[in-house]
């Protein structure tokens, strides 16, 4: 498997004499791929990921989510839209990237994705040309990719963060969920102690709950594992998001008044005012990454 991955991140990067794609062709824009993620079930993982594709979405910025939630996936659910095919039926070239998307609420599009992301590995040369073709077209369609993670710390969830220009790592004041978001950040660090990753606290009461929550999370894991993490913000907690979910509507656009709505759309705000696109590494980079990840 190792071998396998390796001759395809390759060929992903444009290796001498057989690159994938001529570099004319290569995209100008390059996506910014966001991994949204937890250290445990239950924070409001899923609902932050729709959300924030919401509130980006209203500031002009064209929106995609890819559901790697494999198995448990809810983006579907949350939106009360069943979608026709999945990553899958990209990969292996059954349709375009313009039929796999499903439209969801104000412009936003999601994926579906399949059962895992091991099925690029299977790939053979010709097979993953005309994979990377494809995906490389969500660079021209979109400003933003999300992922949206599995909770925990699984092979998948790991490829994902690992992969990803950015990370937001979901947690509540639960001692629990704070305690695996910890256990989360120790894992990434060991692979990469650089990586960028933003903490954002879901249900809590109040600011001062919030801000304790992060600046613990920020000390422990700058002490102990020499991992900077960032503070994104917050999302107060909010009966407005009960509601919402029950009726399949996300609280954005079920009350876009309501507390929890103004407070994803401040975390829209500083994610894109504090972070450069310019350094996006494209669709291209992440898939060269999750192969290398699976390579390793």
């Amino acid at each position: 498997m190792h071998d396998q991955a390796e001759t395809l991140r390759k060929l992903v990067l444009n290796s001498a004499g057989g690159q994938l794609l001529d570099k004319q062709e290569e995209p100008q824009k390059k996506a910014r791929v966001i991994t949204i993620t937890s250290g445990k079930g239950g924070v409001g993982k899923t609902n932050v990921t729709v959300n924030l594709a919401l509130a980006l979405s209203r500031k002009g910025l064209k929106v995609v989510i890819l559901d790697a939630d494999f198995g448990l996936a809810n983006i579907d659910v949350l939106f009360g839209i069943v979608p026709k095919y999945t990553l899958l039926d990209l990969i292996y070239d059954r349709k375009s990237v313009y039929e796999v998307l499903t439209d969801g609420p104000e412009n936003i599009k999601f994926l579906s994705g399949g059962s895992g992301v091991e099925e690029l590995i299977r790939l053979d040369r010709t097979q993953l040309r005309k994979f990377v073709a494809n995906i490389n077209i969500l660079d021209k369609l979109f400003d933003v990719i999300l992922i949206d993670t599995g909770a925990g710390l699984s092979r998948n969830v790991l490829s994902f963060i690992l992969a990803a220009d950015d990370v937001i790592l979901v947690t509540t004041p639960e001692p629990t969920a704070i305690t695996d978001a910890y256990a989360l950040v120790k894992v990434v660090s060991r692979r990469d102690h650089k990586k960028h990753i933003n903490i954002l606290v879901n249900k809590a009461e109040n600011m001062t709950e919030a801000e304790n929550i992060a600046n613990k999370l920020c000390v422990v894991s700058e002490k102990f594992l020499s991992l900077k993490l960032l503070k994104l913000g917050y999302i107060l907690y909010d009966e407005n998001v009960t509601k919402s979910v029950k009726l399949q509507k996300p609280f954005a656009l079920y009350d876009p008044r309501c507390q929890a709505a103004k407070c994803i759309s401040d975390i829209a705000d500083k994610l894109f005012s504090e972070q450069a696109a310019d350094s996006s590494q494209g669709t291209k980079g992440f898939i060269s990454k999750l192969l290398s990840f699976f390579g390793a």
